[in-house]
């Protein structure tokens, strides 16, 4: 999961995928400049957070809890 400290939404998406068990690395952005640049491609340019890559390289932007839950079981 891409982010930041201060995202609301990340902070929520952390606690749903951790009560769900779901594994997942934290990558801040604005603490790795290279990881900024991932969130823009996968974002028009924007560093939208949170912004999840996964193993088969999609990304999903602000996802709910079920959609991540959905493209986890697709993997």
């Amino acid at each position: 999961m891409y982010t930041t400290p201060w995202c609301g939404y990340c902070h929520r998406l952390k606690s749903q995928l951790d009560r769900e068990g779901i594994a997942f690395d934290i990558v801040d952005i604005e603490q790795q400049p290279e990881a900024a640049l991932i969130v823009e491609s996968a974002n028009n340019g924007n560093q939208t957070v949170p912004t999840l890559v996964y193993t088969d390289g999609s990304a999903q932007t602000n996802p709910s809890l079920a959609q991540v839950k959905a493209k986890v079981a697709s993997l």
